[in-house]
């Protein structure tokens, strides 16, 4: 019996198609996306979902797997993503060599921070196993090993300590911003794309407001004036984003951070935004779900299989960059390069759900988080 579609799989499963379009970039397509007119992206839902995700696997202290068995589970998850990481980031490098030696185009070996793992690949190979190297459009799954590291701690003082985990959260978050402090990779010098110390708070985020108490009660019981407050800040953001109306970051005061938007601190701008998108749309999927079935189908199908999903989405971008790059990026290529892709996508979701299907069908969230 197929299992049935539900929220969380299906805006999964939309960040999933809006991620693979989103990196080819160029694609005429990206221009449908709501990261054309947000401030915030599908990167934001992905975290904040996988954070959601969490709380079905963790329970309660009193609903929920022992501690001991939580670390294992958590901790496996961990070294798959890490596993997924190291793999479709030796496909990548295989892809670009193949085509730089197809091409006789030796450009093609510097694309994405790539040069380092040709011409310096003793060193770039240590920092890819210790995931201190990351490819561009490659480096959102070593966030995801370090917060599901971080998972098993995250769910502990939720047991234990309920009340601290959010404050802890967002104290990590503001310093991290004040100072900055930022994560360096090695051994070209820079730092990570998306930084943890601040994506965290995304995840926690999506991880306490999934609980019917505490913060998650409190909005549900205000769900309608935060929908009001909400739809101001997404509308008065909308014409600012879309004219790029940002104020100069030489002139604003500091902490610079906290009055920007920068997609690797998720700073405050963009957090607010994001939220204020989530609590609009959240309630749009009933009506999805009653008018546009088969839609909500097939985005959740993706989204219960978000880590293959993923990975193969990744590698069918780059393939896509690379596309557009040998014809010259047409609509009539934009348009196979995103139909192909997606198709790709669904066979792959397809396939990982037969072999994962279970004999009964179950409404639950999947506990992806990737």
């Amino acid at each position: 019996m197929p299992r049935q579609a539900n929220a969380v799989d299906f805006w999964r499963g939309f960040a999933l198609v809006t991620i693979f379009v989103n990196h080819v970039p160029g694609i005429f397509y990206s221009r449908f996306t709501h990261g054309e007119i947000s401030v915030s992206d599908s990167a934001d839902l992905f975290v904040f979902l996988a954070g959601w995700s969490l709380r079905y696997v963790a329970g309660t202290a009193d609903r929920g797997p022992p501690t001991s068995q939580l670390l294992l589970r958590l901790g496996g998850r961990a070294v798959t993503i890490y596993g997924a990481q190291i793999l479709i980031t030796m496909l990548a490098i295989a892809m670009l060599a193949t085509v730089a030696i197809l091409r006789d185009n030796p450009l093609l070996l510097e694309w994405h921070n790539a040069a380092a793992v040709f011409y310096d690949p003793v060193p770039t190979h240590i920092g890819l196993a210790v995931l201190t190297h990351h490819l561009g459009y490659f480096d959102i799954l070593p966030l995801y090993v370090v917060l599901m590291l971080a998972a098993p701690g995250i769910a502990a003082i939720d047991r234990y300590a309920p009340h601290a985990l959010l404050p802890l959260s967002v104290s990590l978050y503001l310093v991290t911003l004040a100072v900055p402090i930022s994560v360096p990779t090695w051994p070209v010098e820079g730092q990570w794309f998306f930084n943890p110390l601040a994506w965290q708070l995304v995840f926690v985020l999506g991880f306490v407001l999934a609980k019917d108490a505490g913060v998650g009660g409190f909005v549900r019981r205000r769900i309608v004036p935060i929908r009001w407050l909400a739809l101001a800040i997404v509308a008065g953001l909308l014409p600012v984003s879309w004219y790029n109306l940002w104020p100069d970051p030489t002139r604003v005061p500091h902490p610079t951070l906290f009055f920007i938007p920068n997609k690797s601190y998720v700073t405050p701008i963009r957090l607010i935004q994001f939220l204020a998108v989530v609590a609009v749309f959240s309630l749009v999927y009933p009506y999805i779900q009653r008018w546009a079935r088969p839609l909500t189908e097939f985005l959740a199908l993706l989204g219960r299989n978000s880590l293959s999903v993923f990975c193969v989405g990744s590698l069918l971008s780059l393939a896509g960059q690379i596309v557009r790059f040998l014809y010259q990026g047409r609509i009539g290529v934009d348009t196979v390069v995103v139909v192909c892709g997606i198709a790709i996508m669904a066979l792959t979701a397809w396939l990982a759900d037969s072999r994962d299907r279970p004999r009964q069908g179950s409404p639950a969230p999947s506990p992806s988080t990737s």
